[in-house]
């Protein structure tokens, strides 16, 4: 009988020991002087972006806590009231242990889920990037005020070489965590902003766990990379139409030349605006051998798009729906960040992406000449 009692707790042991938990519950402790009753609010983000709420509590005793259920590990934040910024975490099921003091949300710890511990890893190391940026800067800013033209060169490039190192530390992470969701976020962010080549982000997608796959986060990755393959180099450029200035409809098929530069831009985006003139200098030179340009737009304000145009002298073809990077045509081409152009030949073969100041030039002519 003892023997059949120790077989039967053992097995329930090691059920509880593998079992997932079933909910999530959040206790966080604040420190400093927070009064009874002070709203907190549980918050994440929406398809577009766009904060919402999920929950809200109160503070008691310099406590307080949310429960529920998590169906996948998401990105969350906490707001407290009249408190400015916010504290991320990752939201999943289990015990998560929150402690922070109420006037430095940035340095609040996380305990109690793979996730959390994770994540914290990953803050730890980005706070000390985040100060030796911060001090960077601010020697800058004090070279520049004194005027010393030497210093501020020296650091500009010892700033640059930092941001490579952050880019090391970031891919790095990604590679050695492949089941955290701030990897997922972290090769979504290097996809955004291109800060690796098409088939490194895709490595580094493919080395996640399927549970981070299988994320919010990580299903709008791998759909994204799914859409570029639509829009790599030596694939066939998607047909479109979209609005006019003056509000006729215009598709790409109407204005293909020898060579056409599908170029995605705004009136509000400064290194769109810095790359117009040389887009002008290279179309006034090879327009006549059969360059042409459609610029597509991602404003949101026809006022402001159609006076760029004439301010930047963008004597081709223009068309938005003036939905920012909702745009129809933004989203058919996986527009994530502009600048970005594609380069299509006479059959809508695309054979160049995102080239800018002499290489663009150095394209079309090699390709017209």
């Amino acid at each position: 009988m003892k023997r059949i009692l120790a077989i039967t707790l053992g097995i329930l042991f090691l059920a509880s020991c593998n079992s997932k938990p079933e909910g999530f519950v959040l206790n966080a402790k604040v420190t400093g002087e927070l009064d009874n009753g002070t709203n907190v609010y549980l918050k994440t983000t929406d398809s577009l972006n766009q904060l919402i709420d999920i929950d809200t509590t109160i503070v008691e005793n310099g406590t307080f806590s949310f429960e529920g259920i998590q169906e996948k590990p998401q990105l969350h934040y906490i707001f407290v009231e009249a408190n400015r910024g916010n504290i991320p975490f990752v939201l999943e099921n289990g015990n998560i242990n929150l402690k922070f003091q109420k006037d430095s949300m940035n340095y609040a710890q996380l305990k109690g889920t793979v996730q959390n511990e994770l994540f914290m890893n990953f803050l730890s190391e980005s706070r000390k990037l985040s100060e030796r940026a911060r001090s960077m800067q601010n020697d800058m800013r004090n070279a520049a005020q004194q005027q010393d033209t030497a210093t501020v060169t020296a650091l500009r490039e010892e700033y640059l070489e930092f941001q490579d190192e952050v880019k090391t530390f970031n891919v790095d992470f990604a590679k050695e965590n492949p089941n955290a969701l701030i990897s997922v976020l972290i090769i979504g962010n290097l996809m955004m902003s291109k800060g690796l080549p098409g088939d490194e982000v895709k490595a580094l997608y493919e080395a996640l766990t399927p549970e981070m796959k299988q994320s919010t986060p990580g299903e709008k990755l791998g759909d994204q990379l799914e859409k570029q393959k639509t829009t790599e180099i030596g694939g066939i450029a998607p047909e479109f139409s979209a609005p006019t200035p003056n509000g006729d409809l215009l598709a790409l098929s109407d204005v293909k030349g020898k060579l056409t530069l599908i170029d995605f831009w705004a009136a509000w985006c400064r290194p769109c605006r810095a790359e117009n003139p040389n887009i002008v200098s290279v179309y006034n030179k090879y327009h006549d051998k059969g360059l042409n340009v459609i610029g597509v737009s991602l404003d949101a304000r026809a006022e402001d798009w159609t006076k760029a145009i004439e301010a930047d002298g963008l004597a081709w073809n223009h068309i938005s729906n003036l939905k920012r990077f909702q745009d129809p045509v933004a989203q058919l081409y996986n527009i994530n960040a502009i600048p970005a152009a594609f380069l299509i030949d006479e059959n809508g073969v695309i054979v160049a992406k995102d080239l800018r100041g002499p290489d663009l030039e150095q394209k079309v002519s090699e390709l017209l000449n």
